[in-house]
């Protein structure tokens, strides 16, 4: 039998002399800052995430802060963080927990696993950082460190690696400062065993990484396989009225940018005057097409034709609809954009 001190000892002691500890959601630890930093960080980057996440806090302190807001004013904070099903799904969540739990989030993982948009690692991470209780994680941190510690072979998306890994996760979790060997691990994976170049040679597992052995660190885990995504082609209308301000609609609650303000869409510029005679009675003025630019979804790219147009009158007394807004660029109403949109307003 191995002398060699457990994967979880040598990792804590990693931690304590090298760990980060001074970001933002690891100060003030409680179950709200732990959760809306979990659900940030997933595909996203720590130092992206950063200023988001201090200007959430910021702006709803409290999971019943959160519940309160409209939905308008979380889609607009996490404009340019991606993934905005993340946060509707936060919302909905924080409305449960305050409906269902009186503002105060449920200690097991089992319950968590009911909140929306939180699975099983996102609530191991909620239990054991915030209410310092064992409950593994593993999140794409800790899915690359183990699956090169323990040479897993195959895509963590197969069933077989992902129950593979769940149950590295379980035996390697430890019954004491299980706090801090979450954040641990993921500090490692962050900081240390990084995708590409990972810095084995400061590693605390590096002499017996079942990877780094036969430099195959590469190799784990393993990589989705590839397949060439579709492109779809759309027009994004930047309508505007005589004064500059510029026609949006939200998007429906499902699907691509759920819940966002966009740019009316058509499927061709040359149908841009029958749309606006369709919904305002009048045609453009002298609409001007402008660069195409692609748009990468997870599942296709979307190639992108901005077409500008006036037009004349008072246009907004003609569309009062929920879904619709005249958006003034001078003082922009404080709600979510789709970031091409963003990207698009900013040159306006």
């Amino acid at each position: 039998m191995s002398n060699r001190p457990s994967l979880a000892k040598r990792v804590l002691t990693w931690f304590d002399q090298h760990g980060r500890k001074d970001l933002p959601w690891q100060q003030a630890i409680d179950p709200y800052r732990v959760w809306v930093s979990e659900i940030m960080l997933q595909q996203t980057q720590v130092r992206t995430v950063i200023p988001y996440f201090q200007r959430f806090m910021a702006t709803f302190p409290t999971v019943v802060d959160l519940a309160d807001a409209p939905v308008d004013e979380v889609l607009h904070l996490w404009t340019g963080l991606g993934y905005y099903a993340r946060a509707r799904n936060l919302h909905k969540a924080a409305r449960q927990v305050c409906s269902q739990y009186d503002g105060v989030f449920p200690d097991s993982v089992a319950a968590l696993n009911t909140l929306p948009g939180i699975g099983r690692s996102t609530a191991g991470a909620i239990i054991s950082i915030a209410f310092g209780q064992r409950a593994a994680i593993l999140d794409g941190n800790v899915k690359r460190v183990l699956a090169r510690y323990h040479a897993v072979a195959g895509w963590p998306g197969q069933t077989a690696v992902h129950r593979a890994l769940w149950e590295l996760a379980e035996q390697h979790t430890p019954g004491h400062r299980v706090a801090d060997y979450s954040q641990a691990m993921m500090d490692l994976g962050a900081t240390l065993c990084t995708r590409s170049r990972p810095r084995c040679d400061d590693c605390p597992l590096a002499r017996d990484c079942a990877a780094r052995a036969d430099g195959s660190q590469a190799d784990f885990p393993g990589r989705k396989p590839r397949k060439v995504l579709p492109v779809r082609n759309t027009v994004f209308l930047i309508l505007q009225d005589e004064a500059g301000t510029v026609l949006l609609q939200r998007r429906p609650p499902t699907g691509i940018w759920g819940g966002l303000w966009c740019f009316p869409e058509i499927k061709a510029t040359t149908g841009v005057d029958e749309w606006c005679l369709d919904h305002f009675g009048q045609a453009p003025r002298d609409p001007q097409p402008e660069t195409i630019f692609r748009h990468t979804f997870s599942h296709y790219h979307l190639d992108i034709q901005p077409l500008r147009a006036r037009l004349a009158g008072n246009p907004q007394a003609v569309m009062a609809a929920d879904d619709q807004l005249w958006y003034n660029v001078a003082q922009p109403a404080q709600v979510g954009l789709a970031a091409p949109v963003a990207r698009l307003l900013a040159t306006l």
